[in-house]
């Protein structure tokens, strides 16, 4: 499975397992997912400093393949944990809400390739000016931050290709082999998946996030939060709440609620539960590796079908 980004990342597969705050801001996700081919990206925006020192350490030890750090360009920590993630020399930065161009120097010359996450065809198109070495799309279907003008993988992925001479990274909406295919022939260079890695033991939450997303149908997400920057979650009491609020008291109650209530209590009911679409093709919960080979099978089977028709 040689793509532009196989070729750009050196790693086997075009599969990307996405930055998950929480899911994946540890080590045994990442090591999983890099050990199979693919590349596991460490969350670093809910570390503090020494935690992010100590994941990039037990990765280090437990991989030898490439993997990626994401850095929410925008977090009040963002100038620290860029510089642990320098000084560390990671193979891959996966960046996102904020610009790139000033960072983009100093990381080359250690070696990291740079990839921007984007949500609209203007912003891959200021993330190509700016230099970075391919784009990480996010469709409407994504969960966390989907584009707030709410357009789809299928459309959006498309538009990028069509526009942009970057390798790109679809995602959004994808939980198996045939959604991978299916951006692929849209013309992405690899696929990240977020949501259906939650669904492993390696992912760091509480058991009960991740028997809600077992639980959880195709129709089971909803958007909450303002609208320019919009969070994917699914629905329960906390979203229901803030839907019969008025604008200020949503706000009041949005603000007031957190990622981490659900992600590491365990309360599923006024916790943020962030999570894609996808969720409601996640069945069962199996170890990273076992999924990441279910998911090379089912995109040959898929590929083998087209090229039957």
């Amino acid at each position: 499975m040689r793509t532009r980004i196989t070729e750009l990342l050196g790693i086997r597969y075009p599969i990307f397992q996405a930055a998950m705050s929480w899911a994946s801001s540890s080590a045994p996700l990442v090591i999983a997912v890099s050990n199979a081919g693919g590349l596991g990206v460490l969350a670093a925006g809910p570390l503090r400093p020494e935690a992010f020192r100590a994941a990039l350490d037990e990765i280090s030890r437990g991989t030898q393949k490439p993997f990626g750090v994401n850095v929410p360009l925008n977090n009040p920590r963002a100038g620290e944990l860029l510089e642990i993630a320098h000084a560390a020399r990671i193979p891959v930065m996966v960046a996102s809400q904020g610009g790139s161009r000033e960072h983009l120097a100093r990381f080359r010359a250690v070696g990291t390739k740079w990839l921007h996450v984007v949500a609209s065809l203007e912003h891959a198109r200021k993330a190509e000016a700016a230099g970075v070495d391919a784009l990480v799309v996010d469709g409407a279907e994504a969960g966390g931050h989907p584009p707030p003008a709410q357009v789809s993988t299928l459309v959006l992925v498309r538009r990028v290709a069509r526009s942009v001479k970057l390798p790109i990274v679809a995602s959004g909406g994808v939980a198996d082999g045939a959604g991978i295919a299916a951006l692929l022939a849209l013309g992405a260079d690899a696929v990240q998946l977020g949501t259906r890695f939650i669904a492993t033991p390696e992912a760091n939450v509480h058991d009960n996030y991740k028997k809600a997303i077992l639980a959880a149908t195709v129709e089971d997400t909803t958007l909450v939060g303002p609208r320019a920057l919009p969070v994917r979650l699914l629905k329960n009491a906390l979203s229901s709440k803030f839907h019969e609020l008025e604008p200020a008291p949503a706000k009041a109650l949005y603000e007031e609620a957190s990622l981490k209530k659900a992600a590491l209590e365990g309360d599923v009911e006024w916790g943020k539960v962030e999570a894609g679409q996808s969720a409601g093709l996640v069945e069962d919960i199996v170890p990273a590796a076992q999924l990441f080979q279910r998911l090379v099978q089912e995109f040959e089977e898929a590929r083998a079908r087209l090229a039957a028709l």
